[in-house]
């Protein structure tokens, strides 16, 4: 198989290198634009959700590009990923996606996080009142039906710490095929790599770089003076190492960015090659989590009261 390549346990190949739709002001055209951008430098996996709002300009894009011939709906990889709010109905949530997408399946279906909230919660930041208690067997439950229907080609998961993976594995008829997480060199992991690994479940990682682009995000890993010696050795990027350390432990990368040069630049990253002495440097690093969830923690309606609960200790 293709070193740009991932079998997953439910058979099908993912491309390794992924490209992130979400932004902070998703402006139709430039998201647009950037799809077409990234076909022409070879992306072939597109990652969006429910929540990023960006389905309607990627299938846009997608499909123009299809139309055109520069590319065959069964070369690209489409994810999106199944909000809070739709717990209570996976299938018609997955319709939607599709009818937004203007596409008769999409590659995979994840659920987004380990949360249940009303259906009106259509927003990124649910209020107290908006959180129902999470019954994952029942959502998993149509997940594995979205499956049956031809409505996508594998299901998965998304912010599930060790534990509510081997407690969904307890249950399941079809495994999750992915567990899509934040993972970059100053988040490694290796824990839930470990326990994925066992199951084999693919890692795959968002916000590969820290996510210096986002509100929420950091530019702790590129700016860290560890990465940034690394990247000087190798006449490389800090961004290149950063996302050559993920593809070498397997996982898939989702890198978002709308910047011509940076979208290539992250392209590039498969023609680096770290030493053993750079990846224990990188090991060695102080573990910072970036993306903790706060949003989803309250003392009265979430199901989780505290980030420990939401991670289960792995914080």
């Amino acid at each position: 198989m293709r070193s740009d390549q991932v079998r997953l346990n439910s058979g099908i190949t993912l491309p390794v290198l992924g490209f992130g739709t979400y932004s902070f002001a998703n402006d139709k055209a430039t998201t647009e634009h950037a799809v077409h951008l990234a076909l022409k430098m070879g992306y072939r996996h597109f990652d969006t959700a429910k929540i990023y709002g960006s389905e309607p300009a990627l299938g846009n894009a997608l499909n123009e590009a299809i139309l055109d011939g520069c590319v065959k709906r069964e070369d690209v990889f489409v994810t999106s990923k199944l909000w809070g709010s739709d717990h209570h109905d996976p299938v018609s949530a997955l319709k939607q996606t599709l009818k937004n997408l203007g596409m008769e399946y999409i590659d995979m279906y994840l659920v987004h996080w380990p949360v249940k909230l009303k259906p009106w919660a259509v927003y990124p930041v649910p209020n107290e009142e908006d959180f129902e208690k999470l019954d994952i067997e029942a959502t998993w439950v149509a997940m594995e039906r979205c499956l049956e229907l031809g409505l996508c080609r594998t299901i998965g998961v998304s912010n599930f710490s060790s534990k509510k993976i081997q407690r969904l594995l307890d249950f399941a008829s079809v495994p999750p095929a992915v567990n899509q997480v934040e993972m970059h060199p100053m988040w490694r992991q290796s824990k839930l790599r470990e326990v994925c690994g066992e199951h084999k479940i693919h890692v795959s990682a968002y916000s590969p770089l820290g996510g210096p682009g986002n509100s929420w995000g950091s530019t702790a890993v590129v700016e860290h003076p560890i990465i940034q010696a690394i990247a000087l050795k190798h006449k490389a990027t800090p961004a290149q190492v950063a996302l050559k350390w993920g593809l070498s432990k397997g996982a898939s990368v989702i890198v978002k960015s709308f910047n011509q040069e940076r979208i290539r630049e992250n392209m590039a990253s498969f023609n680096l090659k770290l030493d053993d002495e750079d990846l224990i440097q990188i090991d060695n690093l102080e573990e910072w989590k970036i993306m903790r969830g706060d949003f989803l923690i309250n003392q009265t309606t979430s199901p989780y009261r505290t980030l420990e609960d939401l991670w289960d200790y792995e914080i």
